[in-house]
């Protein structure tokens, strides 16, 4: 049989029609697969990827990320935030007994009010950095300076630098034998790190005033914890670079009166809020060694940031495996250990009297945060009350717990939420309390979602690595 092919050119596939030598594909031949257009309201570009992970179409949950985040720019948004807070900061000379907290309020609120009117009338691309920079002014740089200068704060800085004389002089952070409220020391050994300056810089010159002050040093703890937590949690896009500058939100985050009023007058919370954050975020990353320094650390401030670590070895474990976990427990437990165990066996009974029974109002001379909170009012009832709200806290403590162990975290994010949960329930119904207390709780429900950008306490797990035990295959590329 003769062939037809005109030598040198590639067969046809499927057969000639006869209509002017155009091959056709026939019955016999598949047809090519037509591309699959698209779904509507849906972008094709694939969302910037966490790194080390593969790269996903946006999900409901990312959308709707973004609509709060094009939500929080708007100027009616920015406006309403600025006036909450200079409304907040207005309430304190009128409702406080702190001089301090009063002197805030009296700078703060004119502060609050200006970045709103800078909200309204600067163009848009300018008016949030300018607000922003104006509250952080307003609410924390002027009032700290002036306070600082002057050499007041509240009763726990000076404990903080009196218990780091202490370490110095006599070894121990405690007085054997505290006979006013302002002898106790509420904070476990690690506490008097902040003090140190202080005893370094002294308090004869203005500058060394303003340098030796513990909340300068709590604050700059703070700043350090969360910028490194931002690092490790943001979504990196695919050409590289990180997706957000974290100096804007930390900016509001910190011009907010959760944090401004807590930095000036005091600010003993600060580091405790930054080194959980940043224990989260290590966790999440698979950095044990350095998840299980930094919880030492938080373990080792105060007895109330204990929760953080079993959190965070549970998400190591579902995320990684056993191995991981169990390196960084060993860590946090070992070194606490290391930092406590003195104290513990040289003053047992100042540790227990001045760290536990003092901040859960079982001694003699009660603590002075006396704020509404639930477990303060059923205590004011009498011992029947403080029983009762020593009860409630264990019970709902315990079912922390469990929910903890059902359902073990996927996330920084869910580990953040999950303590956040236990340290609110602890705060509400202990039988002494603060309402900047609630300051933790609710920075670890926003900074990493913030860093993170997204909403959703749930994420894939990383290509090759393990949760539960168990291989996980890697997940297909969008």
């Amino acid at each position: 049989m003769v062939s037809t092919r005109t030598p040198g050119y590639p067969r046809p596939r499927g057969r000639f029609t006869g209509r002017g030598g155009t091959p056709a594909q026939t019955s016999t031949t598949e047809a090519p697969a037509r591309p699959r257009r698209p779904q509507r309201g849906l972008s094709v570009r694939p969302f910037p990827r966490q790194r080390g992970e593969s790269t996903f179409p946006p999900t409901p949950a990312r959308l709707n990320t973004a609509r709060l985040a094009g939500l929080a720019s708007t100027r009616t948004v920015q406006l309403l935030g600025c006036l909450v807070a200079a409304g907040w900061a207005a309430a304190f000379p009128l409702v406080s007994d702190l001089p301090n907290q009063r002197q805030w309020g009296l700078i703060a609120a004119p502060g609050y009010v200006l970045a709103g009117v800078l909200c309204l009338t600067l163009p848009r691309r300018f008016a949030a950095k300018a607000a922003a920079s104006v509250a952080l002014v307003g609410a924390v740089l002027v009032p700290l300076g002036l306070l600082a200068l002057q050499g007041r704060h509240q009763s726990e800085v000076m404990v903080v630098e009196r218990s780091a004389h202490l370490l110095l002089t006599t070894g121990t952070a405690y007085l054997p034998h505290p006979a006013v409220v302002t002898d106790y020391n509420p904070y476990l050994p690690a506490m008097s790190l902040f003090g140190m300056p202080r005893q370094l810089f002294g308090d004869s010159t203005a500058v060394a005033r303003v340098a030796g002050d513990a909340r300068i040093w709590f604050a700059l703890t703070f700043f350090a914890c969360m910028l490194a937590a931002w690092r490790l949690l943001r979504p990196a896009r695919p050409g590289g670079g990180d997706g957000r500058a974290p100096l804007l939100p930390l900016a509001v985050l910190t011009a907010s009166p959760l944090i401004a009023l807590a930095l000036v007058v005091g600010g003993v919370d600060l580091p405790l809020i930054g080194v959980c954050c940043l224990a989260m975020a290590l966790a999440e990353r698979d950095r044990t060694v350095a998840a299980g320094l930094v919880l030492a650390l938080a373990c080792t401030l105060k007895w109330t940031a204990w929760p953080a670590l079993p959190v965070a070895v549970l998400l190591l474990w579902r995320l990684y495996g056993r191995r991981p976990a169990a390196r960084t427990a060993l860590i946090g437990v070992g070194v606490s250990a290391l930092v406590i165990l003195p104290s513990a066996l040289t003053q047992a009974d100042a540790l227990r009297e001045q760290v536990v029974r003092f901040p859960l109002g079982m001694t003699a001379i009660r603590t002075p945060a006396g704020s509404p909170l639930p477990g303060k009012v059923l205590a004011g009832f009498g011992p029947t009350g403080h029983a009762i709200s020593l009860a409630l806290m264990t019970v709902a403590l315990v079912a922390v717990a469990i929910w903890l162990l059902a359902r073990p975290p996927v996330s920084a994010i869910a580990a953040a939420d999950l303590l956040a949960a236990g340290l609110a329930i602890a705060f509400m119904l202990a039988p002494a309390g603060r309402f900047g207390y609630l300051a933790l709780p609710a920075v670890l429900v926003i900074w990493p979602r913030l860093a993170a950008r997204r909403w959703s306490s749930r994420r894939p797990v990383p290509p090759g690595r393990v949760r539960g035990g168990r291989p996980q295959p890697a997940l297909p590329r969008g």
